[in-house]
């Protein structure tokens, strides 16, 4: 199930993917791909400048990345359209999570930002305590 948000009629669905092949818990490298979905639900056009994420790590580590668009585009989001991509993310922890913002403008030169939901990155090898 995709974590959500909408900010100003642009919806931002995310689902993190464990990747088991691609990690290794003895070298502490844990990894995602997560699938974005961002849909104009507004009736004008928008198109994401650049984003900022945030991500923390099991030890409460945060990084924060910040680059001009997704994945090596800037696309421009039609009012009903959308856009998809995916991504990944390497933690040093069996556990964190991510959340951020897109920087949008519209056609008009308004700049605004639009959240991006903070979703968990949950792998196999975290330990569960129970009281």
């Amino acid at each position: 199930m995709p974590y959500m948000s909408t900010t100003r009629q642009i919806r931002v669905s995310v689902e993190p993917i464990w990747l088991e092949d691609h990690s290794n818990p003895g070298e502490n490298r844990y990894v995602w791909a997560y699938q974005v979905e961002i849909k104009n639900l507004g009736g004008e056009p928008v198109q994401l400048r650049s984003r900022h994420w945030i991500i923390t790590d099991g030890k409460g580590n945060v990084e924060h990345v910040r680059g001009p668009g997704v994945v090596g585009k800037q696309p421009r989001i039609e009012p009903g359209e959308l856009f998809e991509y995916t991504s990944g993310s390497t933690l040093k922890t069996p556990s964190g999570f991510m959340g951020g913002t897109y920087r949008m403008n519209t056609d008009l030169g308004e700049v605004f930002d639009i959240e991006i939901p903070t979703f968990s990155l949950d792998s196999p090898h975290e330990r569960v305590l129970v009281n």
